[in-house]
């Protein structure tokens, strides 16, 4: 197994990542750019999600799959951003038609972090500033983009250390591509008790987080170990989001059962994870390129597929971080 020639999620070929970056402020924006409606599921772990058009997402729901998804920082104003996205999307015609004639409608769902209580003006008043980020980061979008204190992870926190957003890939032959995109802001730490060791140092590729091994045999038995004590400990102030996506063709069940998989991603990096303090989510999108085997070996596939997307949601946590210290 090796990563992609990009190692980020835009190695799954048809998606875009875009950035939008308010330095001022101390927050951000990151979108990601489906060519064409993807499939596309959500699974929600945390106690403390934000959230925008997810139920649009349910298998049981109209919708066959969606244009874009949004990251923001901002907490509840940060969900403005999908307004800038789903109106640039529109004017330049994507979206779903009703009508042959009729407005592009864009499916954007979106989830958001909390970053108001790091550095940066927030006094916005009315004008907050995460619609014109939205729109930004459409016009950003590009298969290379850059990771760490950027996007939806400028004002991120990781426990005690600075979060960021992450990303990897992952190449299953075949041309079947696997990657994740992680904005990482999670009450728990990323790091082992040593400080500089990543919990997820067991999956790394390429030393693409430093290459840091810990010394001896690691020991985890307390639950909530020193590095990642309740820094912040108030509901909604913390969160992992992370998009996972495939080349693979999935119905929307199976782009669920990929997107609970790659939440034990989390917890490989994160500890401890699901907090009642968190809004833990995962997306999974699937672009549909690779016919998976209509026998019994297509569960064997998914279940392979969904196990590269939790290890790749480690790697970007990891690889978010470290590009943020």
């Amino acid at each position: 197994m090796r990563p992609g020639p990009r190692n980020l999620i835009t190695d799954v070929p048809g998606l875009k990542v875009g950035h939008a970056t308010d330095e001022a402020a101390g927050t951000g924006v990151t979108t990601i750019l489906t060519e064409g409606a993807w499939v596309a599921a959500v699974d929600v772990r945390g106690g403390g999600p934000g959230v925008r058009e997810t139920d649009t997402l349910a298998p049981e729901n109209l919708v066959p799959g969606v244009h874009a998804l949004v990251l923001s920082g901002g907490s509840v104003f940060g969900l403005a951003a999908a307004d800038g996205v789903a109106a640039r999307l529109s004017a330049r015609g994507i979206g779903l038609r009703l009508a042959p004639e009729g407005k592009a409608l864009p499916i954007v769902p979106s989830a958001i972090l909390y970053d108001l209580s790091g550095d940066g003006e927030k006094d916005w008043g009315e004008t907050p500033p995460y619609r014109a980020l939205g729109l930004a980061s459409v016009d950003a979008a590009e298969t290379d983009f850059a990771l760490g204190s950027v996007g939806a992870g400028r004002g991120a926190r990781a426990g005690q250390a600075k979060g960021g957003v992450g990303s990897v890939s992952l190449d299953l032959g075949d041309r079947l591509m696997v990657g994740a995109l992680a904005a990482v802001n999670p009450v728990g730490s990323v790091l082992m008790p040593d400080g500089r060791t990543f919990w997820a140092w067991p999956f790394e590729m390429d030393d693409e987080y430093g290459g840091r091994v810990p010394d001896g045999i690691p020991l985890a038995h307390d639950p909530m170990p020193p590095e990642g004590r309740l820094t912040r400990p108030q509901a909604g102030t913390n969160t992992t989001l992370v998009v996972v996506a495939t080349n693979a063709a999935l119905d929307k069940g199976e782009a669920r059962r990929i997107a609970i998989m790659a939440q034990d991603g989390i917890a490989r990096a994160v500890r401890p994870a699901h907090t009642p303090f968190d809004g833990d989510i995962v997306f999974a999108i699937a672009g549909g390129s690779i016919t998976l085997p209509a026998d019994a070996g297509r569960q064997r596939e998914i279940a392979r597929i969904g196990s590269a997307a939790a290890d790749c949601a480690a790697r970007a946590i990891a690889r978010g971080v470290f590009n943020a210290l």
